[in-house]
C-alpha cells in the first residue's frame, strides 16, 4: 500500500505561484508513475501532468509551459511547480501513483492505484 498527502496547495492571485508536494509513505515510490489531477465542482477530474518512473514528463495542455512536475525519490515526494496562476487553475489537486512499469505515460484516473486526499488551490482575479 501507498499512502499519498499532498500539501501546498492556498490562495494566490492570478499570476502568482504555488508548489504542491505529494509525499508518500508505505513503499517507495522511485519505481512508480506519479501524477497530479484535479477536479472542480461539477466537472470530472481531469489530468494535469505525470512523470514516470524514468522522469518521462506529460503535461496537459492547458498547463504545458506553466507547470513542472517533478520527483526526488530520496525524499519519496513528487512536486507540482505552478506558475502563471490563472483562475481557471482553481481546483482540488490530487497526487496519484500507477505501478505499472509497462506505461511511460499514464494520464488516465484507471491507470492510478493509490491516491491523496487533495489539496485546495484557489486563483483570484
Amino acid at each position: 500500500q501507498v499512502q499519498l498527502v499532498e500539501s501546498g496547495g492556498g490562495l494566490v492571485q492570478a499570476g502568482g505561484s504555488l508548489r504542491l508536494s505529494c509525499a508518500a509513505s508505505g513503499r517507495t515510490i522511485s519505481a512508480y508513475n506519479m501524477g497530479w489531477f484535479r477536479m472542480t465542482p461539477g466537472k470530472e477530474r481531469e489530468f494535469v501532468a505525470t512523470i514516470s518512473w524514468t522522469s518521462t514528463t506529460y503535461y496537459a495542455d492547458s498547463v504545458k509551459g506553466r507547470f513542472t512536475i517533478s520527483r526526488d525519490n530520496a525524499a519519496n515526494t513528487v512536486y507540482l511547480q505552478m506558475n502563471s496562476l490563472k483562475p481557471e487553475d482553481t481546483a482540488i489537486y490530487y497526487c496519484a501513483a500507477d505501478s505499472s512499469r509497462a506505461r511511460n505515460i499514464a494520464r488516465h484516473q484507471y491507470e492510478y492505484e493509490y491516491w491523496g486526499q487533495g489539496t485546495q488551490v484557489t486563483v483570484s482575479s
